[in-house]
């Protein structure tokens, strides 16, 4: 996408040449393309290779312009600012890293150069990397006036829901730019946000330029990260209208189509962008996307949509649309509420087939996203075992969807994200969000934001791993508020967002306290729950070292004695080399199976979710005599890693049977059939033995003739078909 405001600043060089640089990018910023395209023709013709570059880059010749700006940087007194100009092409042809790099090797040879800042700025802006606003303030320490420095700081503040910072920073830009089309988008975006009328302002920036698709964008790009898709939609599409030519445009309409769930049109757009030369990563890996749809089975009925691989369908489909169907069920109840539309869930066995879907989304889509009615997340395949719970992604994902529907997509990130984390919790106590390394440094170093600022924790982070500390305290708020006064306070708190009312207004009239007091008490709560955990946080770490030292070493006498102690400085931690797994591996040595099997339950119960170690403690309960305990136990490692795992699904299967719970048996053992073992003959047959025991008879009867079509011979399957036809 074009940075006009960008451009003008950075183009306004010095020539000797009858045709100047920014004269051109003033005629394309006030919509006159014809005058613009021939003033950036006759640049190309001139002897000058700076010159020709900005004319090439002008006409979107990008390999000229490349060639050319390569050919005006090689003399060693040229200006700084010709790789500035170099940096923002390539930043404008996706190419961020060397841009960066072109960006600092002209603050080398210009300490002063204030478009290196700003270049470096608009990079970091877009990358969610590095201290954008730190390079703004280099870039207006050293040039006031400059007001694209102010554009680009009001964005940010936007995207992360400053909107009082992004009023003011637009304004200043206005002051030194009656013409900075970027701040006006500002504007606008802050008065669709407010539900009010943008009309004034996309008429003034008509007034300046009516082709101007990319305050359009800009528009859009602001209403998508404050969860307004199908708002960011129409916008997309208006920049299309006004600027035809616009081919990032319609990029970002194809990208915001997918994610509402269309098909036809998203390949329109996204075609039409790529063969006219804009194939940036988006672009190109949505088509690629696109594409790989011919990969999926779609399952439907009146409420859900299941997408999956067809490699995973046959396994994955029973479970997952089934946890679906509960979810809409409990949901539904509790939130009081109808989804208008059925739900689209995505699966994806391939991790960057997933990224696409979330790309451009800051602090989204770690391991699912939500766009409306439709879920995207990973498949357990696309993940190491243990990495992520399908489950309590599932659940975390369906609470947006209600939630962002309930509110018409008018609520704070905070609160949506907070709420979905709280539900996991309900759900399960051992899917609740779990108090990490990072989040107890946060809480010692005191980095919880105020709830008035919360927003701000989950786009542009102040310091490392601030996203998923904003996740675990906007969770623990909403635990909070549930405990304090009442489930039912949290819906509503979703009625007054779905009302218009700002978190201050909530806060007050749903809690009846001043949001001051709220944080006081919220912290109050943290403090009593974690303070002491969070003071001694170096002796845990200490003393774990010192525990995995001795485990290492088959101390198992010393790791016996020191590992409760780590243990209490720390519970919830699970972790890589956590104390549990270091205790239960000794005790397990000792020989003492009851020890064994005690703290890898307290593991599982903190929400450990190692299949291994689960698989391990489930082995021990049956070994106990406890078959009940060991088939719930395997039961968990279904919504962790059900996948690659013929024996669990096998060995559940027969725990199931033997509890006469059979439709769970034949769940495990069509698992086991969906899995193309070895011993197909022998999976069927199980299967069939499930549906007898279910009183199934028909699909009993039709499962051991396909036994019986793999291994004619196979006995077993002889005699359950010949018992079957007696009856």
């Amino acid at each position: 996408m074009r940075l006009l405001a960008v451009a003008a600043v950075f183009g306004a060089c010095a020539s000797a040449h009858a045709v100047a640089p920014a004269g051109c990018w003033q005629m394309q910023k006030h919509g006159q393309q014809k005058q613009a395209e021939a003033c950036f023709t006759q640049l190309t013709q001139s002897r000058d290779a700076y010159e020709r570059a900005e004319g090439f880059w002008g006409l979107e010749d990008w390999q000229n312009a490349n060639a050319s700006f390569r050919e005006a940087t090689q003399a060693a007194g040229s200006p700084a600012q010709y790789k500035v100009r170099w940096g923002m092409l390539l930043h404008e042809r996706f190419n961020n890293a060397e841009a960066s790099d072109l960006f600092r090797e002209a603050l080398a040879k210009d300490p002063n150069q204030a478009g290196a800042y700003l270049g470096l700025a608009t990079v970091q802006a877009q990358d969610y990397s590095g201290d954008a606003n730190q390079s703004i303030a280099k870039a207006l320490g050293i040039d006031p006036k400059l007001a694209a420095a102010h554009e680009l700081a009001a964005t940010i503040a936007l995207d992360n829901d400053n909107r009082e910072l992004a009023a003011a920073e637009a304004d200043k830009a206005l002051a030194i730019d009656s013409e900075a089309t970027d701040a006006m988008a500002v504007h606008a975006s802050l008065e669709l946000l407010a539900d009010k009328p943008a009309d004034a302002w996309f008429a003034k920036i008509a007034a300046i330029n009516p082709h101007n698709g990319e305050a359009y964008t800009r528009v859009g790009h602001h209403l998508e990260l404050h969860y307004r898709f199908s708002d960011a939609a129409v916008y997309y599409r208006k920049a299309t209208e006004v600027q035809p030519n616009l081919w990032a445009a319609h990029s970002l309409l194809g990208v915001e189509l997918m994610r509402l769930g269309q098909e036809e049109e998203p390949l329109k757009q996204l075609e039409l962008a790529y063969e006219n030369g804009y194939r940036n990563p988006a672009t190109v890996n949505s088509l690629r996307l696109l594409d790989s749809y011919k990969n999926f089975s779609t399952t439907r009925d009146a409420t859900t949509i299941v997408r999956l691989d067809k490699k995973e369908n046959d396994l994955l489909q029973p479970y997952m649309q089934a946890e679906l169907r509960t979810i809409l069920e409990t949901y539904s109840k509790k939130y009081k509420m109808t989804l208008p539309a059925p739900v689209q869930l995505e699966v994806y066995p391939n991790h960057e087939d997933f990224a696409v879907r979330t790309m451009g989304m800051p602090g989204l889509g770690a391991l699912g996203v939500t766009f409306g009615e439709v879920v995207a997340m990973d498949s357990p395949s696309g993940r190491k075992p243990g990495d992520f719970n399908w489950g309590a992604t599932l659940w975390h994902e369906m609470s947006h969807v209600f939630i962002i529907t309930a509110t018409n997509q008018r609520v704070p990130r905070w609160f949506t994200e907070g709420l979905a984390v709280h539900e996991e919790g309900q759900r399960s106590p051992e899917w609740s969000d779990r108090v990490t390394p990072d989040v107890l440094l946060a809480i010692r170093g005191k980095k919880l934001l105020p709830i008035l600022k919360l927003d701000r924790g989950f786009v542009f982070q102040e310091y490392p791993q601030q996203v998923l500390v904003s996740y675990f305290q906007g969770g623990s708020i909403c635990d909070f508020i549930a405990a304090k006064w009442g489930e039912s306070k949290l819906l509503d708190m979703v009625h007054s967002y779905a009302a218009g009312k700002t978190t201050a207004q909530v806060i007050e009239t749903d809690l009846g306290l001043a949001p001051e007091e709220f944080d006081k008490q919220f912290l109050a709560t943290i403090d009593a729950k974690y303070g002491v955990e969070a003071a001694h946080f170096d002796e845990w770490r200490t003393k774990l070292k010192a525990l995995a030292a001795a485990a290492q070493a088959k101390q198992t006498d010393a790791v016996l004695q020191q590992a409760p102690a780590v243990i209490a400085l720390y519970p919830e931690y699970i972790g890589d080399a956590n104390a549990y797994e270091l205790l239960a591996d000794a005790q397990h040595d000792k020989g003492d199976a009851k020890a064994e099997a005690a703290v890898l339950l307290q593991y599982e119960h903190q929400g450990g979710q190692q299949p291994l170690l689960l698989k391990r403690l489930a082995a021990l309960q049956e070994a106990a005599g406890d078959k009940a305990e060991a088939a719930a136990t395997l039961t968990r490692v279904l919504y962790i890693y059900p996948v690659k795992d013929v024996e669990l699904h096998q060995h559940l299967g027969a725990l199931l049977m033997a509890q006469k719970q059979y439709s769970g048996a034949i769940r495990e053992y069509s698992a086991v059939v969906a899995t193309n073992p070895l011993d197909k003959a022998g999976a069927q047959y199980n299967l069939a033995t499930a549906y007898m025991a279910a009183g199934q008879r028909d699909k009993a009867q039709d499962t051991v003739l396909t036994a019986l079509e793999a291994a004619p011979g196979y006995r077993p399957a002889q005699k359950l078909l010949l018992e079957l036809q007696a009856h």
